[in-house]
């Protein structure tokens, strides 16, 4: 069995359910939004002792055999509970952590994270509303270019279905979600490595082109991929993964999954389809190697 280095997951702590429902118009106390939440969806509240929300997560990389995995911080309050995990892990998760290049304090917080061996962050233009080539996202890359850091930047389609639940307004300009928008920010940046997850989630074919246009943008595979449904023609995962391979090759293709939750876990069954999906493109196992876990270890120097 090959190594697996999951790019994607969701750390989602206490801090993350706690600051979704300070943000909340639900009433009741925070305590009792996260409560009524967690139990409408059928998921775990996570222990407010961070430790033990990390063990749970590490008895998932044991169980499933994994190298690593790297977790986000989904929200910026999120950003220090996911470093000091990371610090806490034994080199089993590596911190990412979401920045709105927006925030006065963006470039100053990035600064820090690198400094503490974060070696990346995660950008949402069309939920914080910022052009990825424009002056405020280009602030936080050139932070990045020093360290020869990651932009994991998402495109295409995005949800957050707790986001919902917590009765969140959707307030995403989706004119700013287009892959291509990051070519000019990647041809700007060649020391940063940029990264578009879930294969530009309905994006695919702008994220090709963007891909081609530019040699430091990847793609991860995170998440159901249930973006298909929305192209103009039926593919499966072989087709996918064999159009990406075309365009980025097997350097440039990063494996995930967008786990995040418990019980649920670690999506134990998207890497069955993926490799499936692998399986069906002929790739050597040092290919398949590289998309599964070379390509993280060698960019986060896991």
């Amino acid at each position: 069995m090959s190594a697996v280095v999951d790019f994607h997951t969701h750390f989602f702590s206490r801090t993350f359910f706690e600051a979704l429902a300070a943000a909340s118009p639900l009433p009741g106390s925070r305590e009792e939004i996260i409560a009524n939440v967690a139990s409408k969806v059928g998921i775990d509240v996570p222990s407010e002792s961070h430790e033990e929300h990390l063990d749970r997560w590490l008895g998932e990389v044991e169980r499933f055999g994994l190298e690593q995995i790297v977790a986000f911080a989904s929200v910026p309050q999120e950003a220090e509970v996911v470093i000091q995990m990371a610090e806490r892990s034994g080199g089993k998760l590596a911190a990412l952590c979401q920045v709105d290049p927006r925030n006065p304090e963006a470039v100053a917080a990035v600064e820090s994270w690198v400094g503490r061996g974060v070696r990346g962050v995660l950008l949402f233009p069309a939920a914080h509303g910022f052009d990825v080539d424009g002056p405020e996202a280009g602030a936080v890359f050139r932070v990045l270019e020093a360290s020869h850091g990651l932009a994991i930047v998402h495109c295409g389609l995005f949800s957050v279905p707790l986001r919902d639940h917590f009765a969140l307004p959707r307030t995403y300009d989706f004119r700013r979600a287009d892959p291509l928008q990051l070519v000019a920010a990647a041809h700007r940046h060649p020391d940063v490595t940029f990264v578009i997850p879930h294969f530009g989630a309905g994006m695919l074919r702008e994220t090709l082109m963007a891909g081609r246009l530019a040699e430091n943008i990847h793609v991860d595979t995170s998440s159901s991929n249930r973006w298909v449904d929305v192209l103009p023609q039926p593919l499966s995962m072989g087709d996918i993964f064999d159009r990406a391979l075309r365009v980025f090759g097997p350097d440039r293709i990063l494996f995930g999954t967008d786990s995040s939750i418990f019980p649920r876990g670690w999506r134990h069954d998207i890497l069955t389809v993926q490799r499936e999906a692998l399986g069906a493109c002929g790739l050597s196992a040092q290919e398949r190697h590289q998309i599964l876990a070379g390509n993280a270890q060698r960019l986060l120097g896991l």
